[in-house]
């Protein structure tokens, strides 16, 4: 059945097929309809589950880590400072090997206080030890949940996971979507089986104290599980396209790429539009492609330099930047070919914070720009004159 829903309750509706057992959350802009619309299915009876008020971001992810931990399908959502909140307590689910589910409506991170969409909240998690999809439409954040759920109780993964969409812009947008039904999530997403959990009957401890002797150990463990991860991931999305033909998971995606020489990269919404320039310049005989990353951590690097074999080179717009260092998706990218045989030049544009919108025509002035030479950590359609300020 298609339908013509927002964003966020395409998101609700997913989580919902998902019958998680415990929902924890704490309402903050663009991620607020989503957590309500799932506090009305459980009001209304649409949803078994225990959906808990909390006092705040820090206190959600307490709930679903606790949730997790008794063996209970767990769920939150949340954007922000809402997520920075939480980093301390995931760094804890993810080194304690719980698997849960968090939906994150990407926003940018104050001070100034902005609550408009860019990549800068999840990217301060990227070493956290929580698996980091990105989505690019409605359709994709309705199929990509029963995944996430199943790559994160995997036995061979017990990872939390994140799925990020842009703020506003996909939680708010209204979108045709193939909607999926519980009949098919539940015998593509068994229920929840978890590998150690805490029972009176047989104690365990979690989140112990670690000597040196150990906790250098456990972080090897979660490098090694990191890796593990990228097979299944990809495995997890060639089934859900088995079963209904659709290709909203995995590693990456390409678009146009079979004879490009090179390739415009990007994550979430910010595809669609990369996709239109795409289309625009092979009208004008270029020889462009797009390349969507879609798994930020883990980060796909054998993948991308597959894909990349005989592209001469990328250029990377990125919602995100690390002060003091450059564009993050740009610097991820020239790691995956460092030392390699194959080495296509990298450039590096920053667009879209704060919200900022992003032309067409900026994303084509930049890549006629890089023509046969890297350029790096260049902002985009930057006011000259707000800048002279503080």
């Amino acid at each position: 059945m298609r339908k013509l829903i927002e964003g966020s309750m395409a998101v609700s509706e997913s989580v919902r097929l998902c019958r998680p057992h415990v929902i924890a959350a704490y309402p903050i802009t663009p991620q607020t309809h989503i957590v309500e619309f799932l506090s009305q299915m459980v009001a209304d009876g649409d949803l078994k589950s225990e959906f808990i008020n909390v006092e705040s971001e820090f206190g959600a992810a307490s709930v679903v880590l606790g949730a997790s931990a008794v063996g209970a399908r767990a769920y939150s959502a949340t954007t922000s400072q809402g997520l920075l909140l939480m980093s301390e307590v995931i760094y804890n689910i993810a080194g304690m090997r719980l698997p849960l589910v968090i939906t994150i409506a990407n926003r940018s991170v104050s001070a100034p206080i902005s609550i408009w969409n860019d990549h800068s909240d999840v990217v301060v998690l990227r070493d956290s030890g929580l698996i980091t999809l990105f989505a690019e439409n409605a359709q994709e954040l309705m199929d990509i949940h029963p995944q996430a759920y199943k790559i994160a109780e995997n036995p061979e993964v017990s990872l939390p996971v994140s799925v990020n969409m842009d703020g506003f812009i996909l939680t708010h947008a209204f979108e045709p979507v193939e909607m999926l039904d519980q009949k098919f999530v539940d015998e593509f997403l068994p229920p929840f089986e978890p590998v150690h959990k805490l029972d009176v009957e047989n104690p365990i401890t979690m989140g112990l104290l670690a000597e040196p002797t150990w906790y250098m150990e456990t972080r090897y463990k979660l490098k090694e599980t990191m890796e593990d991860a990228i097979p299944i991931i990809e495995n997890v999305a060639e089934e859900f396209k088995e079963k209904t033909g659709r290709w909203f998971g995995g590693l990456i995606d390409t678009y146009r790429m079979e004879d490009a020489e090179i390739a415009i990269v990007g994550m979430g919404s910010l595809i669609g539009t990369l996709k239109d320039v795409v289309d625009t310049l092979r009208a004008k005989g270029e020889k462009v492609g797009v390349l969507k990353i879609r798994s930020f951590r883990p980060f796909p690097k054998e993948k991308i330099r597959e894909i990349c074999s005989e592209i001469n080179q990328l250029v990377v717009f990125d919602k995100s930047y690390s002060l003091g260092l450059g564009t993050i998706l740009q610097e991820e990218l020239r790691a995956c070919f460092y030392r390699q045989k194959h080495q296509p030049l990298v450039s590096g544009f920053v667009v879209g914070l704060g919200g900022r919108d992003i032309p067409p025509q900026s994303i084509i002035d930049c890549y006629n720009e890089t023509k046969g030479k890297e350029i790096l950590d260049e902002f985009v359609d930057i006011n000259e004159e707000a800048v002279g300020r503080r």
